[in-house]
Parts: C-alpha cells; sequence; structure tokens
C-alpha cells in the first residue's frame, strides 16, 4: 500500500470528523443562543415591570390593570386574579418590587450557565401563575384569547419555550432534527408543537375571535397614543378587520393547522411553514399587538408575537449546513468567542 493510499482516508477522517464536531457545535450554540433571546425578552419583560404608573394604585395603576383581567371570569378565576388585584392595591410599591425582581431573576439566570436550570424553572412555575392570577387564564373562558390578540396568554410561551430549551446532558441530545427535540426528544416535541398549534387554530375562530368588530375594536383600543407610523397600520388593521375580520380568523386557522401538521413533514416543508408563521406573527406584533404597546408606556410584557417567533426558530430542523436563518449571526458570534 503506497503512502497516498494511507493518507487519503485519513483526510477523508479527519474532515468527515471536523464537519461532524461543526454540526455539533451549531447545534449546541443555537441552543445557548435560543436561550440568550428567552433571557433577553425576559428582561425587557422586567424593564417594562418598572414604569412608574406599575407602582400606583387605582384604576391607572397595575391593581387597575388586574382588575380588568378578572372581570367577566367565572368564579374562581375572578376570585383569585381580584386577590392578587387587592393585595396589590394595600401594597402596590412592595408586591411590584417583588415582581420585577423575579422577572430580573430569571433573566439574568438564564443568561448565567451555572444558573441556567434553576432559572428556567422558576420561569416556568411564574408564568403559570401569572397566567391564573395575573391574566385570568388568558381569556379562555371570556372567548376573547384570539392569537390576533396574544391568546391563549403571552405569559404560557415563556413557561413552553423554557420547557423546550431545558439543557439535558446526554450526548445523543445533540443530534436531535431541532433544538427543541434536545430537551424531551423529538417525538414529544413534535407532538407539543402540533398540540400548540391545533389549540392556536381552534382559538382563531372561536368566541369574539372570529368578530369584525371585535377584532376591529381589538386594535382600536390600541391605537390611542400610538406614533403616526403605528396609528398609520391600526387604521389599515382596523378597516380590513371591518370589511374581513371573519376571513382572516379563518385563514389564521388554517395556517396554524398547516404548523401544526408541517412539524411531521419533510424538512423542506417544515422550514417553510416556520418562514411562513414567523413572517404572520411578526406582522401581526406590529400591525395589532402595536409591539405591546411598549411605545406607549403602557404595557407590562411585549405580548405574544417576539415568543412565539422564538418558539417556531427552535424547531427549524437542523442538518450540517442549516441552522434558524433568524440565529445563524448569532450562533457565529458565539462560535467566534469559542474558538
Amino acid at each position: 500500500m503506497t503512502e497516498l493510499d494511507v493518507e487519503v482516508p485519513a483526510t477523508t477522517r479527519l474532515t468527515d470528523s471536523h464537519a461532524h464536531g461543526e454540526s455539533r457545535l451549531l447545534r449546541r450554540d443555537a441552543q445557548r443562543t435560543a436561550q440568550l433571546v428567552l433571557a433577553s425578552i425576559w428582561l425587557l419583560d422586567a424593564v417594562l415591570q418598572i414604569q412608574p404608573f406599575m407602582f400606583t394604585r387605582g384604576s391607572d395603576g397595575f391593581s387597575g390593570m388586574l382588575n380588568e383581567a378578572a372581570a367577566g371570569n367565572p368564579g374562581l378565576v375572578f376570585r383569585t386574579v381580584s386577590w392578587n388585584a387587592s393585595i396589590v392595591y394595600h401594597h402596590p410599591v412592595l408586591t411590584n418590587t417583588v415582581y420585577a425582581l423575579i422577572q430580573f431573576t430569571i433573566g439574568f439566570g438564564i443568561a448565567y450557565k451555572r444558573t441556567l436550570r434553576p432559572a428556567l424553572a422558576l420561569s416556568i412555575v411564574w408564568s403559570l401563575g401569572v397566567w391564573w392570577f395575573g391574566e385570568g387564564a388568558g381569556g379562555i373562558f371570556l372567548g376573547t384569547a384570539t392569537p390576533l390578540g396574544g391568546g391563549p396568554g403571552g405569559v404560557l410561551y415563556y413557561a413552553l419555550i423554557a420547557l423546550l430549551l431545558w439543557p439535558r446532558d446526554r450526548r445523543d441530545s445533540q443530534d436531535q432534527p431541532f433544538v427543541a427535540a434536545r430537551s424531551i426528544g423529538a417525538p414529544a416535541s413534535r407532538a407539543v408543537w402540533a398540540g400548540t398549534w391545533v389549540l392556536l387554530a381552534v382559538l382563531s375562530v372561536v368566541g369574539s375571535g372570529r368578530r369584525p368588530q371585535a377584532l376591529h375594536d381589538l386594535v382600536s383600543d390600541l391605537a390611542p397614543g400610538e406614533p403616526g407610523w403605528v396609528a398609520h397600520l391600526d387604521r389599515i388593521s382596523e378597516s380590513f378587520f371591518n370589511s374581513h375580520g371573519t376571513l382572516a380568523a379563518v385563514l389564521l386557522g388554517i395556517v396554524c393547522l398547516f404548523a401544526a401538521a408541517s412539524v411531521y413533514a419533510s424538512p423542506r416543508v417544515a422550514r417553510f411553514m416556520i418562514v411562513v408563521v414567523v413572517a404572520t406573527f411578526a406582522v401581526i406584533w406590529l400591525a395589532v399587538q402595536n409591539l405591546g404597546g411598549m411605545l406607549i408606556g403602557g404595557a407590562t410584557d411585549p405580548n405574544s408575537g417576539p415568543l412565539v417567533v422564538l418558539l417556531a426558530l427552535i424547531f427549524w430542523p437542523l442538518d450540517r449546513q442549516s441552522s434558524p436563518v433568524a440565529l445563524r449571526p448569532l450562533i457565529a458570534t458565539s462560535i467566534a468567542m469559542e474558538s
């Protein structure tokens, strides 16, 4: 056997090993990047929590927002949210300070690797508590939980994403088909994805979510005080919902059903539907949710838009050459820092 005969296979093995190692690094960094994005959204949420009006009593303060969330809900939901509102009303500074500190703790905890798991666990518990005691179960019992408005409650996505980004030490977790599968495995994560999108499809067409006037009011209630360019988008949205509100709800429901099924399709189909989902909810966040109302200083969170986009990206099918498109610049930065 010649020297050349020996060297070629060795070079090939080195190349394959390097490519496989690079693929693992991409997958690992994609998960860590998604965790850092989640941490950033939590920190944004915490900053919104410390706005001056959140420390005041009355209808314009935090307790007033909680009372609005309680109104019209069934007895148990109404009583628990009203109980929370009463505590906040009597101790606005103390309670809001504690709430903000918890959110800062979650955000910084996820960002710091040594506290990642406890912070993700706290994120899940806190999110579920806020969904029930603060958001009145997201309006599900009122028939107002349309995904166009953030239903079934933006805070639920924090819990769901924290679960899907839970770090695993097993080596085979690096070889999953998408980032979300690394925590609970591909079959379970596919079922979670499908179930989430079927629920969103149902919520799109039940209750007030399919009524043109209700969708028009959803936008018009957020419009006062918005900058000119956002107000212009709001007028377009209001006019569209007045004329085609039911059609918009049905189309959104269809998109959600296709998204639910796409996780079981080929990677090419799955990627296409993720692009559709990201584009759809980016438009919803901008033209319907008004960026969560952050530009007028009345928001307590950024609403569901950014979280739905992040949820979609962690299901982006991975191979040796591909990673979630929107995360690639951040992944490249992360890899460069480790080199």
